[in-house]
């Protein structure tokens, strides 16, 4: 192997690494069920990653606007609660975020009902810390989504 390959696995990370060595991982989704592409897939990283930026913006204008009297640091407290209550409130209820609807999302169970309010709680707390979010498994899915059992997919 010349330095250029073992660079690029590097930077690819292990899983493309493997997948050059042989190792069939196969789809995302596909232990779960989910078809590989189209509605009821594994939602993309980027995707999703959107989906909360926007749902942040929106709660930190309805926080600016209405209730930290135009002060920084009470504009992002207020914003947390707002995103909290927002994800607990849409997930719960339609299953999805504005953010969510926005760019065609939507949070299921990983048996493909709606997720039990509990659920909804405990993945709304652990994506409010920030740190679950960002630690995904094989399939993209972050930590707080799988401690919650939920997947989110397209629609």
């Amino acid at each position: 192997m010349d330095n250029r390959q073992a660079m690029g696995s590097w930077l690819s990370g292990p899983r493309a690494a493997a997948e050059e060595m042989g190792v069939d991982f196969g789809y995302r989704g596909e232990r779960l069920g989910l078809p590989e592409s189209g509605p009821g897939s594994i939602a993309r990283p980027g995707r999703r990653i959107a989906a909360i930026f926007i749902d942040w913006a929106l709660c930190m204008l309805v926080a600016y606007a209405f209730l930290s009297g135009g002060k920084a640091q009470q504009t992002g407290n207020w914003a947390l609660l707002i995103f909290f209550v927002l994800s607990v409130l849409t997930v719960g209820t339609v299953g999805c975020t504005p953010g969510k609807r926005l760019l065609g999302l939507r949070v299921i169970s990983e048996n493909g009902g709606r997720l039990a309010l509990p659920r909804v709680l405990l993945r709304s707390v652990l994506l409010a810390i920030g740190i679950p979010a960002i630690i995904w498994d094989r399939d993209t899915r972050g930590l707080h989504d799988r401690l919650a059992r939920a997947v989110q997919v397209r629609i």
